[in-house]
């Protein structure tokens, strides 16, 4: 210290300055500005001793775990009561009026590297008699690492380690979870921040002798691999208790509330984004959690909530409101030729009250499906059992062509058209199943095939004449039986479908080639589609723009507006594996750069991304060690400007082939461009949505008319009501009205 004050006629003693050093080393442990300590004289010849009065002014501590060892061990096995003095006449200890004033602690993990602490720490208590074994006080502090106050007023029995504590939070940062997962994760980052108003008591010898009530909300959760790139987020987690006490096996949960969940799965090559952050099979927290000389907080949590969650559902629960609300399930699977990408946003899941003694908790879950498309499951569950229960669901108004991506790898072929519908009704009791599945695909129709070296070959205008009935659909009912073990899937209906269209097709033949002109002249008559990265158009676009053309030259009071369409994200990806390829391809052949040609370039479109000299060739090419996607890999060799310009270039070029139908004729300057659109199409191609200005032309007309007539004959009659929403909802419809 630098120096002491004692008055030995008053007992009052200061100490300024004072510190404390470690036993081993010449770091301090305990530092603080001033300590002031009122002694009462007269008591020491009663052989009391009582300190009145303790203040420590701006103290400072540092506490270090290592090996699961605390620094200040070694201070409890050196004042730790010695047997021996039990025979001597007892002495009584009184320390009263408690005081820290603005003190700062500092917590140190040596091999998780956990470095953390609070400030502004305040602590008034009125101290401990010897006779008495209560202690009672209030302490308040603020994070020292972002942001939140804690104030606590608590009560605690030293003898029988029984507590009683209200603890108000605000706002309080949980950077400290941070640093834990740096220990077992390999990249990524945490924020959140915690609000609590809890009232509880316990026993510190017992962990599950806890009964607590009131509200814990965490804020603003962010987790994921880098700070803008989240894996796992949302709003606002609240739970409010009315009374938890695991140890009486009591769980009465006002709500449970989960706000704007975000979570993100992506698979790659190689494992997938969760594996990649905490190993393969969660190996870095396996490990972690096997070293029994590592003290890890979120493994500890962890395994306290494994716990509890058994413990919930054999006690007696009760949750009132259980909700989540506005959330957003995102799936982009990366292991294929392309990226396939699905959500379920918004997400809505609710539950009426949830208590073991009811009959049957009611659940309800309703989503929109991006792209497109929505699903509805609604549930009765046996709160008592858990195989027992029902489900009823109805996914609707899916496009088959969001899933080009695995059809392409597995049969070269992706689709231009169909709509699923997928609806079912499921019956567990016992864990037995009873369950009626109907599948129904509305106008599913193959495009043209795309050839890759590494895609597998499955002839698809073969097997959608064999699944696909005379009404352009493909209806089957797939019931499942058996056991929630073993599920039994019965495909009779399929193979029936299959016969008989064996059998009635061609009769019907006629009639389906009727529908399918009908149908392209309507739909050519609206849209012009565009092959990915292609600009110039195939004979029949060709047909019909000539046919335009010769429309407007007869019809001077009629124009047209064209309202670009662009697959940016799938056009931009088409370019980027490219431009990819094509330098890999000009590295190994060098002689072609300056006469790069048509054959050439339809080599390096056929190459696979997926081919491994490529990727090896990307991997030597990584800016840094986060790349795990293809996507990711062809970016760090080819600029997202350079993509864009090429994508602005190819857009360009289709705008100026379409037009050159026109202007020869004198009637270009009736075509107008409306501004573009960056979207995910219905069909899976970028297209230009045609609007007539003034009369439309007698072929769509009659197309419709026609198609109308078709519609209510037998083959397609069945379908008119599902066919009937999806042209509600479809954007040409409303163009053509």
């Amino acid at each position: 210290m630098d120096w002491a004050y004692v008055n030995p006629f008053t007992g009052y003693v200061h100490f300024n300055n004072f510190k404390v050093y470690e036993a081993v080393g010449d770091s301090i442990f305990f530092s603080s500005e001033g300590i002031s300590v009122d002694f009462a004289l007269r008591k020491i010849l009663s052989k009391t001793y009582e300190i009145t009065r303790l203040v420590l002014d701006k103290p400072k501590g540092t506490i270090i775990l290592s090996n699961r060892v605390l620094n200040f061990n070694d201070l409890i096995l050196r004042f730790a009561a010695n047997p021996a003095d039990s025979v001597k006449p007892p002495l009584h200890f009184n320390i009263l009026n408690v005081k820290i004033n603005d003190g700062t602690f500092y917590f140190r993990s040596i091999l998780s590297k956990v470095n953390y602490f609070v400030k502004d720490v305040n602590l008034e208590s009125s101290g401990k008699y010897w006779n008495i074994d209560t202690v009672v006080g209030k302490i308040s502090f603020l994070s020292g690492i972002g942001t939140g106050d804690v104030a606590v007023n608590f009560t605690i029995n030293l003898n029988t380690l029984d507590y009683r504590y209200s603890v108000i939070v605000h706002k309080l940062s949980l950077e400290i979870i941070a640093q834990y997962l740096k220990d077992i994760t390999s990249y990524g980052t945490f924020s959140a921040n915690l609000d609590a108003n809890i009232k509880a008591n316990g026993n510190f010898k017992n962990e599950e002798n806890l009964d607590e009530t009131g509200r814990l909300q965490i804020n603003d959760f962010h987790f994921g691999k880098t700070p803008q790139e989240d894996y796992l987020s949302f709003d606002k987690f609240v739970l409010v208790m009315n009374e938890v006490n695991p140890d009486k096996h009591i769980y009465h949960l006002d709500s449970v509330v989960l706000i704007h969940p975000y979570f993100k799965y992506e698979e790659y090559d190689k494992l997938d984004n969760i594996e990649t952050m905490f190993g393969e099979n969660g190996a870095n927290v396996v490990a972690v959690d096997a070293d029994k000389k590592r003290f890890n907080l979120i493994i500890e949590l962890g395994h306290y909530l494994i716990n509890v969650s058994k413990n919930f559902f054999e006690s007696v629960y009760k949750i009132n409101t259980l909700a989540l609300n506005r959330g957003n399930i995102l799936f982009n699977d990366y292991s294929k030729s392309e990226e396939f990408s699905i959500a379920a946003d918004p997400l809505y899941i609710a539950a009426d009250s949830v208590h073991q003694d009811k009959g049957r908790i009611q659940m309800s879950l309703k989503t929109g499906i991006k792209p497109y498309g929505n699903a509805i499951i609604n549930a009765s569950v046996n709160p008592r059992d858990s195989e027992d229960f029902n489900v009823d669901f109805h996914i609707a108004k899916i496009p088959i062509t969001i899933f080009n991506p695995y059809l392409i790898s597995y049969t070269s072929f992706p689709m231009d058209k169909g709509t699923i519908d997928f609806n079912g009704s499921w019956k567990v009791r016992d864990g037995v199943i009873q369950s009626q599945n109907h599948l129904l695909i509305i106008d599913p129709s193959i495009s043209k095939r795309i050839k890759n070296k590494n895609d597998r070959w499955i002839p698809m205008w073969l097997v959608m004449y064999l699944i696909r009935d005379r009404g352009n659909v493909i209806d089957y009912e797939i019931p499942v039986t058996g056991n929630l073990k073993n599920p039994k899937f019965h495909l009779h209906d399929v193979l029936f479908s299959t016969l008989r269209n064996i059998i009635v097709k061609p009769v019907t033949t006629p009639y389906r080639i009727e529908v399918n002109n009908q149908e392209n002249d309507i739909e050519k008559s609206l849209t012009l589609n565009w092959g990915i990265r292609q600009s110039n158009m195939q004979s029949n676009e060709e047909n019909f723009t000539k046919k335009l053309a010769k429309f407007l030259v007869e019809n001077p009071g009629t124009s047209i507006v064209i309202t670009p369409q662009h697959y940016e994200t799938k056009e931009k990806e088409y370019i980027l594996f490219f431009e990819a390829k094509k330098k890999y391809y000009l590295l190994l052949h060098p002689e072609n750069a300056a006469s790069f040609s048509e054959s050439d370039s339809d080599y390096v479109d056929k190459m696979s991304v997926k081919d491994s000299l490529f990727v090896h060739y990307l991997n030597k090419h990584l800016t840094h060690t986060l790349e795990f996607t293809i996507q990711d890999k062809c970016g760090s060799l080819i600029s997202p400007a350079f993509v864009n310009a090429k994508f602005n270039q190819l857009n360009k070029a289709r705008e100026s082939n379409f037009l050159s139908h026109f202007e020869g004729l004198g009637v270009g300057k009736r075509i107008t461009f409306s501004t573009s659109q960056n979207t995910i199409p219905y069909n899976g191609f970028s297209f230009y949505k045609i609007t007539y200005k003034g009369e439309l032309p007698d072929y769509l007309i009659k197309a419709y008319c026609k198609m109308n007539e078709l519609d209510n004959e037998k083959p397609r009659e069945k379908y008119q009501k599902e066919r009937g929403k999806l042209k509600m909802n479809s954007p040409l419809t409303k163009n053509s009205n």
